[in-house]
């Protein structure tokens, strides 16, 4: 018998070669998307609940609201163990969602699928490695969509540089 019949190459080798493809497609597709959501960072020495409490003004200051405050260094710290890793990583780390309604409403009038960027989300942390140094960010929402979208996603932008500015004066 003749292995052609058993390993029909001609049925099977273009769809090997169409899955990769668009495997190595998917994969720059994501690769640009992540590299177009960069992480603005500031750092600020001090203390980490003094920072917070900055942070934490900077947003309401603003007139917005603090939806949810969550403890990813605490969710890190109790689960390391069950996922095979006791190495910590931070000494404190969290993140605040919010939004504002004025922006939020622009950027979805300009494009329904900027829904992807609401809340916002910004985030504290001080690592084991450098403690004393607060480390205060977002991930700037990627410019996309007609130029309605793009203007909306750059003031939320503005905002989102102007909180994290805030709160390491």
């Amino acid at each position: 018998m003749s292995v052609a019949k058993f390993f029909p190459t001609n049925r099977i080798l273009p769809r090997v070669l169409a899955a990769g493809l668009l495997g190595a497609g998917l994969s720059l597709t994501t690769a640009s998307v992540l590299a177009a959501q960069d992480l603005k960072t500031v750092i600020r020495k001090g203390s980490f609940d003094d920072v917070k409490f900055e942070l934490t003004n900077a947003v309401v200051d603003r007139g917005l609201v603090i939806d949810h405050t969550g403890q990813i260094g605490d969710m890190l710290a109790r689960t390391g163990a069950d996922v095979g890793s006791a190495k910590p990583i931070y000494m404190h780390a969290e993140f605040m969602t919010f939004c504002s309604a004025k922006l939020s409403r622009q950027m979805m009038e300009a494009d329904a699928a900027n829904i992807a960027f609401c809340p916002y989300v910004v985030f504290i942390y001080e690592t084991v490695a450098a403690p004393g140094e607060i480390v205060v960010g977002y991930r700037s929402p990627a410019p996309r969509g007609n130029d309605a979208s793009r203007a909306a996603l750059a003031e939320i932008d503005k905002l989102l540089d102007g909180i994290i500015s805030d709160a390491i004066k």
